[in-house]
């Protein structure tokens, strides 16, 4: 049973802000409900104060800037797999969004909502992280910017201080020669991530050789997080079968997984290792057609 709290619908982003440095000491923030109703039913939270920004059209937006993205908090998942201009400039997430859960969960969660959620088999950070994306948190004292590698800290844990509010993702221009790609391995389509993987492979021109990648992973970690060790073994090296393969298993060693319902520690490492060999391949494959 949900206990009893306060309820406010601020009417913009000012007033969001006043109201949460107000009763920052016990309060959440609500856009969507899918995962806070959850664990308000469950007990596991129980705040004095629920304030709801799903009405705050001004953080509901997706643009372009200098051939990077702009994405307001309160933009929700399907508006994003729907976007024209996603499909154009970054297609990894309209097609990491399709397989995100169900339509109906898509047309009401934030995309926000997830991020600061903070599960870490969740699908969109592994791709923020490949894609290098950064996140602004605002509160009454101003705005600051976070790398979404750097915004978790542990199980549903995040950097943010109690009266600061999620309101923009953004996500850097991708050079030449740039491919992403993303996958999950999952027994349901549309359900948690058992392993996630996200590459992003930037090419120094056509001769394969791999100027820079990016690996995210899901579900492999307490947090979402970069295989830094994978990425090491294949920056600067031209992709071959042999080098993806060494670096499948440099992403799996590197990893903290666990055991659950859902799969072993030692099966997602199995795994981890052949969805970063496939993600950095397809990932490669793309930056080839740029």
């Amino acid at each position: 049973m949900i206990k009893d709290f306060q309820y406010f619908a601020p009417k913009n982003l000012e007033e969001a802000l006043k109201l949460l440095d107000k009763y920052a000491d016990d309060c959440k923030i609500i856009c969507g409900g899918q995962s806070l109703l959850i664990l308000m039913r469950q007990g596991l939270v129980t705040p004095a104060v629920v304030i709801d920004i799903k009405g705050l059209n001004e953080l509901d937006y997706i643009k372009e800037e200098n051939g990077g993205l702009k994405i307001g908090a309160t933009t929700t998942h399907r508006e994003i797999e729907k976007s024209e201009l996603v499909k154009k400039t970054f297609p990894v997430l309209s097609q990491m969004e399709k397989r995100l859960a169900s339509i109906q969960t898509r047309n009401r969660g934030s995309i926000g909502g997830n991020i600061c959620h903070g599960d870490p088999a969740g699908d969109p950070a592994p791709v923020l992280i490949s894609l290098g994306a950064s996140l602004k948190l605002s509160s009454v004292n101003g705005d600051r910017i976070v790398k979404v590698e750097d915004f978790y800290t542990d199980y549903f844990e995040t950097v943010m201080e109690h009266n600061e509010l999620l309101t923009e993702i953004q996500i850097p221009a991708a050079p030449k020669y740039t491919g992403s790609a993303y996958s999950k391995f999952n027994i349901i389509s549309s359900d948690m991530a058992t392993v996630g993987v996200a590459a992003t492979v930037t090419l120094n021109g056509k001769n394969g050789i791999c100027k820079d990648v990016k690996i995210g992973l899901g579900a492999m970690a307490p947090t979402a997080r970069r295989a830094l060790k994978a990425e090491k073994v294949i920056r600067g090296n031209k992709i071959t079968e042999n080098l993806l393969v060494k670096a499948g298993e440099a992403a799996a060693e590197e990893s903290e997984p666990i055991s659950d319902i859902h799969a072993s520690a030692e099966y997602r490492r199995e795994v981890c290792k052949v969805w970063v060999k496939r993600m950095v391949q397809e990932a490669y494959n793309r930056a080839n057609m740029d």
